[in-house]
């Protein structure tokens, strides 16, 4: 199994590339602003390294945890959903709740009002002869979990080697720009395959995105 099979056999394609998205941009962050702040003082690159990288591993880490607690959250409301529907005190009031919980307005496809009807009835039938279950962490939480940790603290990585082989600062840090930029394309792309949109279009934009966010982030002092 590659390792972008076994990312999405947990993650969702787009929870994957936010989660991408967020390291390349935290390590471009650093590297645009090391620019300004080397501009007036004598630059640092072990600094910068282990700057970058702390940062990235430190919201890998938040972010992991996050990701398990909205589980477990969303987990507890289905939960909590489906014991109120048992407790409704007739058949349309529990129609009512299952529209509201699952509606297909804003899905993106044409549903015939009467197939509408049916779903909503198969869920309320599933409901009658079945028991919520208790929610608890478990393994699969934190497999995702893992992963979300990995592609927020070593998506910007490949950033850093510039620092590594090259003495000078400035061609190290311009090199280390195009990498981290050049990823933002490769990971809009990648993810474009899994869109109804061409993957280059895909990749430009979430380039194009990616920078924008760079610079606002950097002109606010993030």
């Amino acid at each position: 199994m590659s390792y972008q099979s076994a990312i999405l056999r947990y993650l969702d394609p787009g929870e994957a590339l936010g989660e991408a998205l967020f390291g390349l941009i935290m390590a471009l962050t650093f590297s645009v602003g090391a620019r300004i702040v080397t501009s007036v003082g004598e630059p640092n690159p072990r600094a910068l390294i282990l700057t970058a990288i702390g940062c990235n591993v430190a919201w890998g880490v938040i972010d992991a945890t996050l990701f398990v607690f909205g589980g477990l959250f969303h987990r507890s409301q289905r939960a909590r959903f489906f014991r109120v529907l048992k407790s409704a005190r007739s058949e349309e009031e529990a129609l009512d709740a299952i529209r509201e919980e699952f509606a297909l307005e804003d899905e993106p496809l044409s549903v015939v009002r009467e197939d509408h009807a049916r779903l909503q009835r198969s869920i309320l039938a599933l409901s009658v002869h079945a028991a919520p279950r208790s929610v608890h962490l478990r393994r699969r939480d934190l497999v995702p979990a893992f992963f979300v940790f990995a592609l927020v603290a070593f998506t910007g990585l490949p950033g850093v080697v510039p620092f590594l082989l090259v003495d000078d600062f400035d061609l190290a840090l311009g090199l280390s720009n195009i990498v981290l930029v050049s990823l933002l394309f490769i990971v809009g792309f990648w993810w474009g395959h899994y869109t109804d949109v061409r993957p280059w279009i895909v990749g430009v934009t979430v380039m194009l995105l990616g920078l924008s966010m760079v610079f606002v982030a950097v002109a606010l002092g993030g």
